[in-house]
């Protein structure tokens, strides 16, 4: 009988730096015996002097934790894949409650303790929350990102109800940074969540986003994305964009000096009137939902170090054909933030550049 073992860094230089065992045993107790005669030393590292596993160490059979099973006595058959966790791993130290909390993520080869710890100390930013950073904020947070800002001027609205999911009928009238926060420290007290009732601007945008270290922009207006895109690039701070319409949504993720950025794509914004807004035109809600874990999920592949970015492409996406495509795009020598010689070296009025007139 084969049973795919992965084995934690802690313990590597027991099995001689492998990763991946393969060995046999009827149930987990059997299994690290087995373990044991091929790599002396590792049941002792395992389980405590009564043979009992040790309260430090969480192993898992087919992403299950066997202390909600049989314990070790929990029984294997062919194929099995048993992960052993322990509390330390690569130099963090979580707590039992962390293990628990983040066990179905920890146990993949790509995050580990390692990546954990890199969630954990990681800080970012949310541009609205609404349909796109409500997602967005919720899967960030229970992911365990350390730190995450929430930048809102407006107040919860019955409407935004069908689709911004951090928001219930109760919250209708509050600020949207209070009601969002109060949802994330309630799925996950170990994120500090800061909030932002404002309206970014080019006076207040480059002291917040000093703060953090990516960037996530699910505003729903043209003054705001070119702001935003402009703001990063002069900072160098990674961003991730995402936009909705109808049944429709496009994301793309922006790492300054590595690729283009949203003026590559777009120069220019569509005159006042050709694009309608989601307010005009209308958008379904789950389209909101998948941009905005989209744009999570890139956010977690950047500050894992984990997978391809969509840097210089632009994921498309169709809900009604359930269709997705990507197309590459590329930086633009000419572009007059990120080019070769940019003539824009300092945040502008946006409201004029978009057509726009400014609020207030």
């Amino acid at each position: 009988m084969n049973i795919k073992v992965r084995i934690p860094t802690p313990l590597q230089k027991i099995t001689k730096n492998q990763t991946d065992i393969v060995s046999d045993g009827q149930d987990v107790r059997e299994l690290i015996e087995n373990l044991d005669r091929e790599y002396p030393g590792l049941k002792e590292r395992v389980c405590d002097e009564k043979g009992d596993i040790r309260r430090f160490i969480n192993i898992f059979v087919n992403g299950q934790d066997i202390r909600f099973l049989e314990g070790d006595g929990t029984k294997l058959k062919e194929g099995d894949e048993v992960s052993v966790i322990p509390a330390i791993a690569g130099g963090v130290d979580l707590s039992e409650d962390q293990i628990e909390r983040y066990s179905r993520q920890i146990i993949l080869p790509e995050i580990g303790g390692r990546g954990q710890e890199k969630l954990l100390k990681a800080k970012a930013l949310v541009i609205g929350c609404g349909g796109l950073g409500s997602p967005a904020a919720y899967y960030l947070a229970g992911a365990g990102v350390g730190t995450i800002g929430l930048v809102d001027s407006d107040r919860v609205e019955l409407n935004n109800l069908q689709r911004q999911i951090l928001h219930f009928t109760r919250d209708v009238g509050q600020p949207k940074v209070e009601s969002a926060k109060e949802k994330l420290s309630a799925l996950n007290p170990d994120v500090q969540v800061n909030t932002y009732p404002l309206r970014l601007t080019s006076k207040n945008i480059l002291d917040i986003i000093a703060q953090y270290d990516i960037i996530i922009d699910g505003s729903d207006n043209f003054p705001t994305r070119y702001l935003v895109n402009d703001a990063c690039v002069f900072s160098n701070k990674p961003l991730v964009h995402a936009g909705i319409l109808k049944f429709d949504g496009q994301a793309t993720t922006i790492i300054p000096n590595e690729g283009p950025c949203y003026r590559c794509l777009f120069p220019e914004p569509p005159p006042p009137g050709m694009v309608p807004s989601c307010q005009e035109a209308g958008i379904i809600g789950v389209v909101a939902g998948m941009l905005g874990i989209v744009q999570a999920t890139e956010a977690l592949k950047f500050i894992l170090g984990a997978g391809e970015l969509l840097v210089g492409k632009l994921l498309i996406c169709n809900a009604l054909e359930m269709n997705f495509r990507k197309l590459n795009f590329q930086r633009n020598p000419g572009c007059v933030v990120c080019g070769d010689k940019p003539s824009i070296k300092e945040l502008t009025d946006y409201e004029q550049f978009c057509g726009v007139r400014p609020q207030g």
